[in-house]
């Protein structure tokens, strides 16, 4: 590729994550042997675990830990409020100034993408940061990094001050076992309190095509503002030319600046209005574009040259007085009419970044990247980086489909299907680092139905789950790929909460693989399972089939039932099918039952299972007639762990099991079945 169509200066991030490694036996000569290409992987596996499910992507990704470095591995550790915790793979690269960590490319590239965290400022806020980037030791270039996205604390909804005391001092914490306002003497809370969301992204376009095998050294300079620099992966791709589009509204003839210095808002406004008249699509062409508000679009295509070329870029803007939805700030946003006023229809982007300008979580902003109701619409293509939430939908509305899009550095959602949501796809897009759930079907007050979550990558959710789905009809989850939760969910969640509707009809979770998914859920001080059932506001009794899943390294349970204390004698759990399920690795148990009701259980192979497979709590009466959950077998459930088959006759239908906080026992690494 030619300097000449490489306009955009650095955009931020991207998406996804894998592992390498490093090594090498001494050289049959006394010389020290040149060391091996750093390995590509999948969510920090061995590609051939994972194949056919999630994103396929254009990119690959290397681990820095499994790179050439003279800094120090950190990890692995899955502690929340840790850099390795956050890291894909549970495991990174911390750089001390002059250090250095080197990639050796996999495959020809003219771009990069850098995961990194450095520190965050005294007072928060954030500082930034050079990291000098060389290929076959020249052709130097040198990224601004920064953690002004980064780094959270406190309670929900979090704060940006490390120092600021308790959010809510009236909640309980399981760092006190307490309620400290309720308690004599105020127990003392160390700050920064839960800090978190440590990571960011950004992205640089080389200027040439370097060959494989190239060396890519990233070095945190000497006298860098920095302490240490965090290096989690490396994502590296060949970028094609830039899109054009001839016949069409071009941007520029509107007065759209395309160095970014002026408002390019109007200049949109004027386009879309043309073309809208002239039967014409929307061209942005390159160039970083500012815009500080809402775009607002019905009946239009919006084609950009490609996420990397075509920047729209805009600073959070405070309002002087509060929207009517509640919104105290504003900022980048393409937004179809809301459902009340009859939404948007026939709305088509493409190939353009998104880039805003969110650093605190406020729910009642309209700060997302892509929002409002969209109907009989396509969302394709797109790179959207440090909005509130990524996609986030309003219905009642029919007929989107989101696909071949990266979602990053969210300060909440990646994508939400909200509200009345029907008929629509998310598909082929890669999710990382959210500050909520990865991907989520929320039918609150109106039903979700028909929607699907299809062949999707998930990483790194700081909270919450990977996927989640709060009831809705006839709905799937199918072939996606979620690693590395950290905290108060998991890898797949069927939660009956948040004001959502019944579950009705079926839900289909099929082909789907969790990796490093359960976490530790700090309310209720028990480890969640990879995928888990959460009846809290309603039982769930819909036909669930979840087949052909595969649930690896799990950090305690691959599945569990759960209702909440207060509603156990209220709710159940039923209808659950688990049909030809592998689960490679558990801390504790396959399944983990504490609620009342029942599932079936055919095909569901199990192998290094770290307690008994069968954890039946129940409703915790414990009465003589076993417990209140029965698990059905259907037959062919084989393997187990360190007490046995995990699905031993014994412990069939019903048998009290009840381990409430068992030990955790760390499985081996997954492997080929």
């Amino acid at each position: 590729m030619r300097n000449t169509v490489i306009r955009p200066a650095t955009a931020l991030a991207l998406a996804l994550a894998v592992v390498v490694g490093t090594a090498g036996a001494a050289s049959a000569h006394g010389r020290p042997p040149a060391p091996p290409a750093t390995p590509v992987t999948r969510a920090a596996l061995d590609p051939a675990l994972v194949a056919g499910r999630g994103a396929s992507v254009g990119f690959l990704e290397q681990e820095a830990e499994r790179a050439v470095t003279n800094g120090t591995v950190i990890g692995p550790d899955r502690t929340a409020y840790t850099l390795p915790a956050e890291a894909s793979g549970r495991s990174a690269v911390q750089l001390a100034p002059g250090q250095y960590v080197e990639f050796t490319l996999p495959k020809a590239a003219n771009a990069l993408t850098v995961r990194y965290s450095i520190p965050d400022s005294a007072t928060g806020g954030g500082l930034t940061a050079p990291l000098a980037v060389t290929v076959d030791g020249r052709d130097r270039r040198t990224m601004t990094l920064t953690s002004q996205y980064s780094w959270l604390y406190n309670q929900y909804p979090f704060s940006n001050d490390p120092n600021a005391g308790l959010l809510h001092p009236d909640w309980w914490i399981t760092e006190c076992g307490c309620v400290p306002a309720a308690t004599t003497p105020t127990p003392t809370v160390t700050t920064p309190f839960r800090p978190m969301h440590f990571y960011d992204e950004q992205r640089l376009l080389l200027g040439r095509t370097y060959p494989a095998g190239a060396k890519v050294r990233l070095t945190a300079p000497v006298g860098t503002a920095a302490a240490w620099t965090v290096v989690d992966l490396l994502d590296s791709e060949v970028v094609g030319l830039p899109h054009v589009r001839v016949m069409a509204a071009n941007v520029l003839l509107f007065g759209a600046d395309p160095t970014g210095r002026r408002d390019a808002a109007p200049a949109f406004d004027k386009a879309i209005a043309f073309a809208k008249a002239k039967h014409l699509p929307v061209y942005v062409p390159p160039g970083v574009y500012q815009v500080n508000r809402h775009i607002v679009v019905d009946d239009v295509t919006i084609e950009g040259a490609g996420s990397w070329y075509t920047i729209i870029r805009g600073s959070q803007v405070t309002l002087s007085t509060p929207a009517p939805d509640g919104s105290v700030h504003t900022g980048v946003g393409f937004y179809g009419k809301s459902a009340a006023e009859g939404g948007s229809h026939n709305v088509h982007l493409s190939g353009f970044a998104i880039q805003g300008d969110v650093r605190e979580r406020i729910d009642t902003d309209q700060v997302n990247g892509i929002g409002g109701a969209l109907s009989d619409s396509t969302i394709d293509g797109l790179y959207i980086q440090h909005t509130k939430v990524g996609v986030w939908v309003d219905g009642p509305m029919n007929n989107l489909v989101v696909k071949n899009s990266v979602i990053v550095d969210q300060i909440a959602d990646g994508l939400n299907f909200h509200t009345g949501v029907t008929n629509s796809v998310a598909s082929n897009n890669v999710v990382r680092n959210t500050g909520d759930d990865g991907l989520a079907m929320w039918a609150e007050k109106t039903t979700n139905s028909g929607n699907t979550f299809d062949h999707n990558t998930v990483q790194t959710p700081t909270l919450a789950n990977g996927i989640a789905i709060y009831g809705g009809t006839d709905n799937s989850v199918v072939g996606n790929l979620v690693a590395d939760p950290i905290r108060e969910g998991s890898g797949i969640q069927v939660g009956s909460r948040f004001g959502a509707e019944a579950f009705t009809g079926h839900l289909w979770i099929t082909d789907n693989t969790t990796v490093r998914a359960g976490t530790y859920e700090l309310n209720w001080n028990i480890g969640l399972g990879a995928i888990w059932f959460f009846a809290l506001e309603k039982s769930i009794d819909a036909d669930i089939q979840v087949v052909g899943d595969h649930f690896l390294d799990s950090t305690y349970n691959a599945i569990m039932v759960v209702a909440d204390w207060p509603v156990k004698d209220l709710y159940s759990v039923t209808d659950v099918h688990f049909k030809d399920i592998r689960v490679d690795g558990t801390g504790t148990s396959v399944l983990s039952a504490r609620a009342a009701g029942s599932a079936t259980f055919e095909n569901v192979d199990a192998r290094n299972v770290g307690a008994v497979g069968i954890n039946n709590c129940g409703t915790f009466h414990f009465t003589p007639a076993g417990s209140e959950w029965s698990s059905v077998d259907l037959g062919g459930n084989d393997g187990g762990g360190t007490t046995g088959p995990w699905f031993a006759p014994w412990e069939l239908p019903n048998t009290i099991t009840c381990d409430d906080r068992p030990s955790v026992v760390v499985p081996p690494a997954p492997s080929t079945w």
